[in-house]
Parts: C-alpha cells; structure tokens; sequence
C-alpha cells in the first residue's frame, strides 16, 4: 500500500466560517500549497513579504506530504496589490479581512480526498467491506505520526529535558541534533552546532542558519543563557514541543483504557511514528454509543477526573513515561505550560465514500482506490486511511513472521523509544491473538504465485 506517491494523491480543504469586516485589520488569504508544511509556508511568508511571523495566523496545521488549501490570516495589510499573489509553488487568494487573528475556531471541517495505491486485487477487493466496518465502529482519535516530527528526527521528547530544569539539553536536542533523515541545508546547520557547541561566535555556512539567528543572538549575548535562548524559538515550535509529549501521552492513556474496555479479540494493532495503537472493529451498539460520547484528557497538572477508568488510565500512561500530573511543569518560565483539554476519544468519518478499484498507472499491474472523507479540526485523515487499509499496510510493509506483531506490540504497551531512552516497565493486557508462522517454502510459493498474477494483470502492449 501506498499513499502519498504523489502530492494530488493527498489532497485536503479547510472548511471555514468567518464574519466578514470590511475594516478589519487581518486580510484573509486562501492558500494553496504542496509539498510545503504550514509552518515552512508561514516562514516562506514573512520573509519575502517582510510580515513578522506573529502578525501570521492559521486555523490549523496541514501535512507537508500533499496538496492542501487552507486560510491565512496575515494582520496589518495586505501581501500585495493584488488579489491573487505567488510565491513559489505557494499561491494565495484574498477571500475577505475579519477583525481578529485566525483560529481552528474558524474551521468547520477539513475535506480530504486520498488516492491510495499499490494494492493486490485481493486488498483492493476489501476497501468497501472495511469502509462499512469503520462508518460502524469508527475510529479512535489518535494523534499520528504527523504530531511526532522532534522524535522521528532523532531528537527525542525535547520536553522532558524542559521539565527537569535542563534547558542546554533542550536547546541542544532543538539545535544541535542533525537528524538522518533530513538531507537539506538544516539538517547540516544542526551538525554544525553539534560540533561547534558553545562557539557562539561563529556562523553556520549554510542559508538555513538564518531561521537560528534569534536564538543565536541571546546566546552570543550571554553564552550561558540557555533559557532565554530557547524562548527566542518561535513560539509555534516551542508549542510543538510540549505538544508532542502531551499527544504521546493521551495516545498511551487512550490505549490503555480502550484495552480495558474493548476485548483484545476485537482489537487491530497498527504501527505509527511513536509506537503502536489499537482499534476495535466492532463493538456492542450499547459500548460505542458511550464511547463515541466521551473524551479523554490531554494532561496539565491542573486535570481532573469524572471517571475513575479514564484516571487510571491516564495516570498510568504518565507514570509510565517517569512523570506525575504535579511535575507537568516547565519550571522559572511562564511562557511554557501544559493545558488541559479535553479530546474526543473517537471521530467518525463524515461522507465517507470509495470508488470502485482501477488500474494504478503508477505501479504496474496494481489496483488503486480513492477514499473521501470530512473530519473535524484535529482529526488526522492518514490514521483513517490506514484503519480503512489496515491488512494492505501489514501485508505490504511485513514479512509473514510478522504480521499481527503491530497489533499484539499496541496491545501490550511496546513502544519504540528515542535518543536511547528506557521505557519503563508498562503493565501487561491482553494481546491480540498472533498470527500463525508461514515458512520458507510457503512463502515461496505465495510469491510465484503474486508475479504470475502480475503479469496476467499486466496490461498487453
């Protein structure tokens, strides 16, 4: 399985609602971009136009990997003459002005439309039947791997060196931990001060230093203030970093308490950027009903609970990460703090719909399907891609000893850790039954058999 091969693979519009003021201080602009985050755009944005990034306001944060039309809000004038301006592969459309900044208040749903591709024509002959299984069961609202990029890139929980006080640990996971996964110009600026940690005075050779230049002046200015360095960050990032735990956190909490709801039987593992996570395909009407209805918290150290089941949950999810509801505090700063909220623990896709499966031109002798769905703010369309998909991305991304190891690693609380870290000891729930060996001269022969089945689908020239 594959998506995202292309960037109008990946297609995604905000829905908005916004009380038009034709004196409005804030020019609204409908963007549209591919291949770009939403913060690259933003920084993309107040360089060549010269607007400071905190006059820059969004309703939400948009993939890089696809094609995405989404607001800006861009406060104190316009970007141009024009209603229409380019930059780059960006363009923007005014669309009105508001008298304030853009929140995800101002989205009323995002709209995607997802062509998934390289399947079997068993896979493909599946889609619809779990299509129906997810409108029943629907999902649970997880954050995906999107919401992970600090560990993904190597640089781990930048927000447990915060908690302890350690802000040179913290400063040097942001700045100074080139990732291997990044071959452009910042991931070179990062090994630079990785080598060159404490000689302020020097300057990375590379363009990309220059998103730095904040953080470097206060360090040049006092090499030992590490703190006032890191608050020099832009804000949004600096948010991103306690976001990042937090979203760790209610994934972990939300797992657990489905564990104990849910039986294991009914549960499906699939792997993510953090680990793994569970999802029932069925449910008794009486249990989904209330499961629908609830949230579950993002943790501060102000949370409280209704529902000893959630408490438990939850608490044991931030034990297990060495941290208690008290210690979720960034100490000397009132610029970081964790907030409570409160996050539906499911999302039912709305409108959501499959066309029959065609000829992937891209991947010869495979099927593609495309799936269109709404969600609310929030909500991440990759997790209901792949739990439509959920037996394509097994097959596809495992051998068969081992399939179902997602689903009994996410029900059992096993999960991959960053920049060395000890997991500590999780309590054991029920896995999901395994899935039988196949051996080596099976597997052989279930390989012959899918070539032959390839060039029988093989178009004739």
């Amino acid at each position: 399985m594959k998506i995202k091969q292309r960037p109008e693979d990946f297609v995604v519009r905000e829905g908005y609602r916004f009380e038009q003021d034709p004196d409005g201080p804030v020019w609204v602009y409908s963007m549209d971009k591919q291949k770009v985050s939403t913060l690259q755009a933003l920084e993309r944005l107040s360089k060549e136009f010269g607007v400071r990034h905190r006059n820059l306001s969004i309703c939400g944060l948009k993939d890089k990997q696809g094609r995405t039309e989404q607001l800006v809000g861009v406060f104190g004038g316009a970007l141009g003459t024009s209603d229409i301006v380019q930059s780059g592969d960006l363009r923007l459309k005014l669309i009105g002005r508001v008298a304030q900044p853009l929140t995800s208040a101002n989205i009323t749903a995002n709209r995607f439309e997802v062509t998934v591709r390289d399947l079997a024509e068993p896979e493909a002959a599946r889609v619809a039947e779990s299509v129906a299984e997810v409108q029943r069961a629907g999902v649970v609202n997880y954050f995906d791997s999107q919401r992970f990029g600090f560990l993904k890139h190597g640089q781990g929980f930048i927000a447990k060196h915060l908690l302890h006080g350690d802000w040179e640990q913290a400063l040097k996971a942001f700045l100074a931990t080139p990732s291997d996964l990044d071959k452009s110009d910042d991931a070179k600026v990062k090994a630079f001060w990785r080598d060159h940690w404490g000689e302020w005075l020097l300057r990375a050779p590379h363009d990309a230093g220059k998103r730095y230049a904040p953080v470097l002046r206060k360090l040049r200015e006092d090499p030992k203030d590490f703190k006032g360095a890191f608050l020099h960050i832009d804000r949004r990032l600096r948010a991103m970093v306690l976001f990042e735990l937090q979203s760790f956190v209610w994934n972990e909490g939300a797992k657990r308490y489905l564990a104990g709801r849910v039986p294991a039987a009914e549960l499906i593992g699939l792997r993510y950027q953090a680990g793994a996570l569970t999802f029932p395909r069925a449910m008794p009407r009486e249990l989904r009903d209330e499961l629908w209805a609830k949230t579950f918290p993002l943790l501060a150290p102000d949370s409280t609970f209704d529902d000893e089941k959630v408490q438990l949950a939850a608490l044991g999810a931030l034990k297990a990460q060495g941290l208690t509801l008290e210690s979720l505090r960034v100490p000397e700063t009132r610029q970081l703090f964790f907030k409570h909220e409160e996050r539906p623990l499911f999302v039912v896709p709305g409108k959501l719909r499959v066309n029959e499966p065609r000829r992937d031109e891209l991947n010869r002798g495979r099927l593609k399907v495309n799936l269109s769905f709404t969600l609310p703010p929030g909500a991440y369309a990759t997790l209901v891609v792949r739990r439509v998909l959920w037996f394509a991305a097994e097959t596809r991304k495992t051998d068969s000893r081992t399939v179902g190891k997602a689903a009994g690693d996410a029900a059992s609380g096993v999960t991959p850790q960053a920049s060395g870290e000890k997991s500590p000891t999780q309590p054991a729930v029920p896995k999901a039954p395994p899935q039988p060996r196949i051996g080596f001269l099976e597997r052989q022969r279930r390989k012959k058999e899918e070539r032959a089945t390839r060039r029988t689908a093989a178009p004739k020239k």
